[in-house]
């Protein structure tokens, strides 16, 4: 459980040492990163709704649901990526690599470890840190209605 648990540890967290704000050196350990971690780097793994609204209006950002396909059969949002995190790894051609990529599930669990793996594979990504639900939440009424009327352009 302990090898697990450092297994997930080391796959969650070895991108941010290779792409956060802080100045790590190439034979920067695990130990040291953490002991390192900063606000800066806490805040640049995130986004919220409002933020991935304005950067996929303005072309810059591209949402990837990450959910399977049975949850996505049953509700989804009108526009971004649907791949399955299980799908991820074979699928990655899909995925632009000239926008920032952020993934979402309903929560953030899946999404944080679709954001790691992006990174390692050397996407600039971010998750939803408040998932799909914050997102549908949002986005209704008329800031849906606009949001899709400015997409449309």
């Amino acid at each position: 459980m302990k090898n697990m648990l450092t297994c997930s540890l080391l796959l969650l967290l070895a991108p941010f040492w290779l792409s956060t704000s802080l100045a790590l050196d190439q034979g920067t350990d695990l130990e040291t990163y953490i002991a390192g971690f900063d606000y800066a780097a806490r805040k640049e793994m995130k986004i919220n709704s409002p933020a991935l609204i304005k950067g996929v209006i303005e072309g810059k950002v591209q949402l990837v649901d990450i959910r399977f396909r049975e949850e996505t059969a049953a509700w989804r949002m009108g526009f971004g990526l649907h791949i399955p995190l299980n799908e991820l790894p074979a699928r990655l051609k899909e995925i632009p690599k000239d926008k920032i990529i952020v993934t979402a599930c309903p929560h953030k669990d899946r999404a944080i470890l679709a954001m790691a793996y992006l990174r390692e594979k050397g996407f600039s990504a971010r998750y939803l840190e408040d998932g799909l639900v914050g997102l549908a939440e949002y986005l209704r009424g008329d800031l849906a209605r606009d949001f899709f009327f400015k997409l449309a352009k």
